[in-house]
């Protein structure tokens, strides 16, 4: 094959590799991108084009992460990763691992690691790498790579999550969700909420978001029954879409611009926690973004009576 051909068919790998250790989807593709000029501009060819090429895009990665981590600490408001409608890569011997390490809970687990803590992980948990490769990956030794991967795992089983298995079952639990949303029905959302659920936005500052994390079946049921009916009004629409390997939904205008995406966490027949991604900056790999600024406005203005 020629080395565009080797790229394209390992770009998958090297795109899942990269959103898991950068949590962004821009960010990713990018790292992408550089770790092609490096194999192009290479003047032999590696012995395994996938050793180097993984190699190569976590080098980037890791580098990228460690500014990214400063901007991240100035964030506004609660900080999420860019949403991932569909992961580009597939391992039916991995599936699980796959599955679990995009949810947007185990990717904000993963912030809690350093950046080589949260490369090895990565590597070698989810993509099932060796210690060879992954030494090489992160120019460590393998010993050092392996007090690396207990470190992670330690951070990473405190708080792992769990998810509903079965698929239709999840499925079947957001479409309720979301025609109990669409019709202001408080009852309805209290049915498949967990006692404990949270809702929390991710706007950066840069569009409306929740001023704190709502807690609590009552609290998350009345506050959405009383705001999306309205948003229907203004002829906001939303269609059911898996959000990192999620339930979900994406939310559009009535010039079906993107204004948020929506994952929710479900376990145990319930939703656990539901995830809004409203930072118009998180959202353009999705489509043109809505002004959620204007939405908003106008929100308000469905809000108050008619004389």
């Amino acid at each position: 094959m020629s080395k565009v051909e080797e790229f394209e068919e390992l770009r998958p790998l090297l795109f899942s590799i990269a959103y898991r250790i950068l949590g962004s989807v821009g960010e990713a593709e990018d790292a992408v991108q550089d770790t092609w000029l490096r194999f192009d501009g290479s003047a032999t060819r590696p012995t395994s084009t996938k050793a180097f090429l993984s190699a190569a895009v976590t080098r980037i990665s890791i580098d990228v992460l460690r500014s990214a981590r400063v901007r991240r600490e100035e964030y506004v408001g609660p900080w999420f990763p860019e949403p991932l409608l569909a992961d580009p890569y597939e391992d039916p011997a991995r599936s699980v691992e796959l599955a679990d390490s995009v949810s947007m809970a185990a990717l904000l687990l993963l912030e809690r690691l350093s950046p080589l803590e949260r490369a090895v992980f990565v590597l070698r948990e989810v993509f099932g790498f060796g210690f060879d490769e992954v030494a090489v990956a992160v120019g460590r030794s393998e010993a050092a790579c392996r007090q690396l991967l207990v470190r992670a795992r330690r951070h990473m089983e405190a708080g792992r999550p769990r998810f509903e298995a079965d698929r239709k079952e999840r499925e079947e639990l957001a479409s309720r969700f979301f025609d109990a949303l669409r019709e202001g029905d408080v009852a309805g959302l209290r049915e498949v909420l967990a006692a404990d659920v949270s809702m929390v936005g991710d706007g950066g500052g840069k569009a409306p978001q929740l001023a704190r994390a709502v807690i609590g079946a009552e609290n998350v049921a009345r506050l959405l029954a009383s705001v999306f009916p309205l948003m229907a009004r203004i002829d906001v629409t939303w269609e059911p879409h898996e959000v990192n390997g999620q339930p979900g939904a994406i939310f559009r205008d009535r010039d079906g611009k993107v204004l948020n995406t929506m994952a929710l966490d479900v376990l145990d027949g319930q939703i656990q926690t539901i995830r809004s991604v409203i930072n118009p900056e998180k959202l353009g790999h999705v489509g043109p973004v809505a002004d959620a600024w204007a939405v908003h406005r106008e929100v308000r203005q469905a809000r108050r009576p008619t004389a």
